[in-house]
C-alpha cells in the first residue's frame, strides 16, 4: 500500500439472535416470539451493547470501520435501528432489511456508511418449497436473500446477502441450498453479462471445500466468474463456527473478478476471520471458539456463536 493508498472493509457477521425482547407472557408455559428462553430488556440491551462493541474492537484492530456489514439472524428493524445509532456507528450508517417469511421471523440485513455508499436499488428474494404435490398451497419458505444495487466511487456493486438453510437433521435441507445457489449463480451470470461487479456474503451453511460453492465459482463451460478467498482460510484451519468437535467456516465473502483489478476504484488484499480474543470464550474446555450469547437454552451472556468475517481492499487514490 503507497502513501496515496487507503484501506476499506467489507464484513458479514452472524450475530445469533438479535431479537427484540419477548413481551410478558400470557401463561406460563407460553412459548416465546423469540425462542429463546427469558429474553428480557436487559438480556437484549446487553446483547446490543455486544455487537456493537465488536466493531469497535474491529475499528480499533483495522484503524477503519468496514463500509458494509452483512448481518444474519435479525429479527425486525427496531434492533438494527437502534444498533446504528450507538458507538462506533453514531447514526453514520444506513440499514437496509427486509421482513421476512421465515417461519422464526430471521431475516439478513446491510449495514452501509453513508458517506461512502450510495443506495440505488434493494429488494429481498423470496423462495418458496413445495411440501405436498397436491397442495400447492402447503408450502415451506426460508430466509429471504438481500439483494441490493450500491454505488462506491461511482462504480455499480451488486451484493447479494445471505443465510442459507441450515445443516441439521441429516441435512435435510439441502436441496433447498442447492436450489437457492443455483438460482444466485443464474442471477450472477446475468450481471456478469452486463459487465457490473458482484459480492456474497453471508452464513452459507457450507463450508468453501463443499461442491456447492465450489461450483458457484464456474459457469457452465468452467470459466472463473467469482473467486472465494476463504479456500485458502478454512484450509489453514481457520474458522469462524464451530459445531460439537468440528470447525466450520460457513461465513464467507465472494468476490467477483472486478477486485482483482487494479483499474477498479478498489482492489482485494486480504480476508481474515475477526477471531479476537476477546470474542472467544473463557471456558478453556472450549478455547479459541466464539463466546455465544445462549448454550441451548443456557444464557451465557456472549457475543455470538460466529466470528465475524472480512474482507480488507486497497483503495488507490491518485
Amino acid at each position: 500500500m503507497t502513501n496515496n493508498d487507503s484501506k476499506e472493509l467489507i464484513a458479514f457477521y452472524n450475530v445469533e439472535n438479535l431479537f427484540l425482547p419477548d413481551p410478558p407472557p400470557v401463561h406460563k408455559l407460553d412459548p416465546t416470539v423469540s425462542g429463546l428462553r427469558n429474553w428480557d430488556e436487559k438480556r437484549y440491551n446487553n446483547k446490543l451493547f455486544k455487537i456493537s462493541h465488536v466493531f469497535q474492537l474491529i475499528k480499533e484492530s483495522e484503524n477503519a470501520l468496514p463500509m458494509l456489514i452483512g448481518l444474519s439472524e435479525i429479527q425486525g428493524q427496531k434492533p438494527l435501528d437502534e444498533l446504528v445509532k450507538m458507538d462506533p456507528f453514531n447514526s453514520n450508517y444506513g440499514v437496509i432489511h427486509y421482513d421476512s417469511m421465515d417461519e422464526r421471523g430471521v431475516d439478513v440485513a446491510l449495514l452501509y456508511d453513508k458517506s461512502k455508499i450510495e443506495v440505488i436499488s434493494s429488494e429481498p428474494i423470496t423462495y418458496f418449497f413445495e411440501i405436498d404435490d397436491e397442495d400447492p398451497a402447503n408450502y415451506d419458505t426460508t430466509r429471504d436473500i438481500l439483494f441490493c444495487k450500491v454505488k462506491y466511487s461511482g462504480e455499480m456493486i451488486n451484493l447479494f446477502v445471505v443465510h442459507l438453510p441450515s445443516k441439521r437433521e441429516r441435512d435435510v435441507n439441502k436441496p433447498k441450498r442447492d436450489y437457492i445457489l443455483k438460482d444466485i449463480k443464474e442471477k450472477v451470470l446475468k450481471l456478469k453479462s452486463e459487465n457490473e461487479a458482484v459480492i456474497i456474503l453471508g452464513d452459507f451453511n457450507e463450508n468453501p471445500d463443499d461442491e456447492n460453492l465450489k461450483n458457484l465459482l464456474y459457469d457452465e463451460n468452467f470459466n472463473k466468474i467469482l473467486t472465494n478467498p476463504y479456500v485458502d482460510l478454512y484450509n489453514n484451519r481457520i474458522f469462524s463456527t464451530f459445531h460439537f468437535k468440528d470447525g466450520l467456516l460457513f461465513d464467507q465473502i465472494i468476490l467477483s473478478d472486478e477486485f482483482y483489478d487494479s483499474n477498479f476504484p478498489f482492489s482485494f488484499k486480504d480476508a481474515k476471520v475477526f477471531n479476537s480474543e476477546k470474542l472467544s470464550t473463557w471456558n478453556r474446555k472450549f478455547s479459541g471458539r466464539p463466546f455465544r450469547t445462549y448454550a441451548g437454552t443456557r444464557y451465557l451472556g456472549g457475543y455470538s456463536d460466529h466470528f465475524p468475517v472480512l474482507t480488507e481492499f486497497i483503495k488507490r487514490n491518485n
